[in-house]
């Protein structure tokens, strides 16, 4: 399974700082402006889920079936978070280009190499990964001082106000962008402003900026539906079972990976040198632990089969979403290849 947390958050983006209610988590939703490429990340948690829609003999799914829905998401090839990540970078520079047009800089976000984008989930079963980067911290203090010194931020503070307020314009629409809204599969309704160099730039490469929000905001919102089951589920508990003993006997005892990464965690905000280095040799110790102990125990695979197995059930209401995001997403891609190259 993929990652779930907010590591990979771009930098902090003007538009990120007007809109102080945009969390940084995964999805990219209800943000304006470069608030919505700033939390691009390498990639969308539930969307990135292997469906499976198996039939018997011959015979062929009605094709508005829950299974021929599966089978069509199927078919069409999950992204990779190298992918992913490049379709972010065309889109920042895209962002780039247009602004310059309306006479703007704009400075796009190469914080992190490829291998340090890659995403982290639940399960981490990478033990090279695990012994360079542990469960992440060093990444996230990166991204962190990145943010704080973006330099779209001060640009537009170093504007005169007339012109930050057609700044904001240029780059999302400001107040006269189209305001998007849907309901979420969980419930709730999330919005979107959509307009400017940034409405421009999903539109080059998404197409239609409302089908792309409705489609995105559905698929990475689904989680909630179904992890409850995932987590309880006997099949997957006992490869978490299996994990912790391993664990164990390792010297470090964890219920799941979850206690074990939030545990490398519980330190002051603000640690000298050395203290930094002794908690990261920790958590090097840890993660690396728990990667082999994945790996032993199947974790990651299975995860991955069960948590399938409940995208599926959703199938008969989502299916047609699952496969227009992946269609949008690939598409998106093939755009994104023609704009910039993959990061190295």
């Amino acid at each position: 399974m993929k990652r779930t947390d907010a590591r990979h958050g771009r930098a902090a983006s003007p538009a990120a700082a007007r809109d102080t209610a945009a969390p940084r988590r995964r999805s990219r939703l209800g943000r304006s402006g470069v608030a919505v490429l700033a939390a691009m990340c390498a990639v969308t948690a539930v969307a990135s889920l292997t469906l499976t829609g198996c039939t018997r003999g011959t015979d062929r799914p009605h094709p508005t079936s829950p299974v021929a829905k599966a089978e069509r998401t199927q078919q069409i090839p999950e992204l990779t978070y190298a992918e992913d990540l490049r379709i972010s970078d065309a889109e920042q520079h895209l962002v780039k280009q247009c602004m310059a047009r309306h006479g703007y800089r704009f400075w796009e976000e190469r914080t992190l190499t490829l291998e340090e984008s890659r995403p982290v989930g639940y399960v981490q079963d990478d033990v090279h990964w695990a012994r360079t980067y542990g469960y992440g911290s060093r990444i996230m203090a990166k991204e962190d001082r990145a943010r704080v010194r973006n330099p779209n931020l001060a640009y537009r503070t170093s504007l005169p106000t007339a012109r930050q307020s057609t700044y904001d314009t240029a780059l999302d629409g400001g107040r006269t962008a189209t305001l998007l809204k849907i309901k979420a599969p969980g419930g709730g309704t999330i919005t979107k402003r959509s307009g400017g160099c940034t409405g421009e730039a999903e539109k080059k490469l998404y197409g239609d900026p409302t089908t792309w929000f409705r489609t995105d905001t559905t698929v990475s919102n689904l989680r909630p539906l179904y992890v409850g089951k995932l987590l309880r589920d006997k099949e997957f508990g006992g490869a978490v079972r299996d994990w912790s003993r391993c664990m164990r006997r390792a010297g470090h005892p964890y219920r799941d990976p979850n206690e074990a990464r939030q545990a490398t965690r519980e330190h002051g905000t603000r640690q000298t040198r050395a203290a930094e280095a002794r908690t990261f040799a920790a958590e090097t110790r840890t993660a690396t632990a728990d990667a082999g102990c994945a790996r032993a125990a199947s974790l990651k695979s299975i995860g991955k089969e069960r948590e399938a197995h409940y995208v599926g059930e959703l199938s008969a209401t989502y299916g047609d979403a699952l496969d227009t995001y992946r269609r949008l997403k690939r598409a998106a891609l093939a755009h994104a290849e023609q704009i910039v190259p993959a990061r190295a």
